[in-house]
């Protein structure tokens, strides 16, 4: 028996575009073109966390998480791994936010993006992804 797509998917997957749309085109873009300047800069914000070492790749590796992980919630694919990833990227940007001055109401969008995230998380791509379509 075939199954059918609800409204619960039809929610999973608009939730996927938006975040996807965001962080492949406007945040994950940004940081593509930005080059290995930009990479620093963001890089070097995991010293809140302890880590000092080769800012440049923690910078490139938010980008690869920001733009590719936008890229698979967009397509459904890999949306768990993309999520923990892009969580943590945005926890460390929270880190910085919050050192640079950023009060509570001036974090509402990340803490959307957070919701959103742990949503995708727990339940997955939904059957409106690529993901079901392959696994079928």
């Amino acid at each position: 028996m075939a199954k059918q797509i609800q409204r619960f998917d039809w929610a999973l997957f608009f939730l996927r575009l938006g975040l996807g749309l965001v962080f492949t085109f406007i945040t994950g873009w940004a940081k593509v073109v930005g080059g290995t300047a930009m990479w620093e800069k963001l890089g070097s914000s995991m010293h809140y966390i302890g880590v000092t070492w080769k800012p440049q790749f923690w910078g490139c590796m938010a980008m690869l998480a920001e733009f590719g992980g936008g890229i698979c919630l967009l397509l459904g694919i890999l949306v768990r791994p993309a999520a923990v990833l892009l969580l943590f990227t945005m926890f460390i940007a929270t880190l910085a936010s919050v050192h640079n001055g950023k009060t509570f109401s001036g974090l509402g969008e990340i803490i959307v993006i957070f919701g959103g995230l742990l949503c995708l998380l727990l339940l997955g791509s939904g059957k409106l992804g690529l993901r079901y379509f392959i696994k079928r």
